[in-house]
């Protein structure tokens, strides 16, 4: 589901983080001038048989190989009951023009749990405050590496306060990774409206509130790449989308 404001599709009133990573969102009112009837909804699957996830060794950190009672894999391709592709971001990449929006007051949190970032894969506005918090027994770092943004790279003992900052340039979308554990990646996604959203396992989503107008609507996933779809929203109209990835290679 894509919810303005970059809401998770599990939770619309508040802020919750599950142990696998799956579902973390945040309820954000839409001010009342900026509230509309229309809107687009549709879901994003993966056509064809899954890429395989690499099983993860973290033997070098025994306090994280003590934290699993079975070997994890990587999360790179996430998919659900139907090919419902998850972690994939939705958003509005033409056509969002220059209006003034306001920049939520709640941070987006990335949690070091489990030895892995959770969740995967975030979004945030431009100028919003990214929360990060370490709730392992072991020292974890962050290291986004922008294209469009200041780079930093930052460690986090056990116990210590969140890291917070936030990005002041669009990009979409920021790869983030763990220099003490090779293992641990995720992305950033940073834009400059409300209109965006990353589907859980479900692979749906919903765009309320988007004005009446020409738009290309755009889906990233981190391994599939891109796709893009033109679309008109006409007044009170709740448009359908859907997106269909196939595995590379597979045209």
């Amino acid at each position: 589901m894509l919810l303005p404001y970059g809401l998770r599709n599990d939770d619309q009133e508040s802020a919750t983080t599950t142990s696998d990573g799956s579902a973390i969102s945040r309820g954000v009112s839409v001010s009342s001038d900026t509230a509309t009837d229309s809107g687009l909804s549709g879901k994003v699957t993966l056509s064809g048989q899954a890429p395989k996830n690499k099983v993860i060794n973290m033997a070098a950190d025994p306090v994280c190989s003590k934290l699993h009672s079975e070997p994890l894999t990587t999360e790179e391709v996430v998919v659900g009951p139907e090919g419902a592709l998850a972690n994939v971001i939705v958003y509005v990449s033409e056509g969002a023009g220059n209006r003034t929006v306001a920049t939520p007051k709640e941070p987006e949190v990335i949690e070091q749990k489990g030895c892995r970032y959770q969740p995967r894969v975030v979004a945030l506005q431009v100028g919003q405050k990214m929360r990060v918090v370490n709730s392992d027994a072991t020292t974890h770092n962050i290291h986004p590496i922008p294209a469009n943004n200041r780079e930093w790279n930052e460690s986090q003992a056990p116990g210590v306060p969140p890291i917070e900052t936030s990005f002041g340039r669009e990009e979409i979308a920021i790869p983030v990774k763990c220099n003490i554990h090779p293992w641990m990646k995720g992305y950033i996604a940073v834009l400059n409206h409300p209109y965006f959203a990353i589907t859980s396992k479900d692979g749906g989503f919903v765009l309320k509130d988007l004005p009446p107008g020409n738009y290309m609507i755009t889906a990233w996933h981190e391994r599939l790449g891109t796709l893009n779809q033109k679309v008109v929203i006409v007044p009170k109209e709740m448009k359908k989308v859907e997106f269909t990835f196939k595995p590379q290679g597979v045209s």
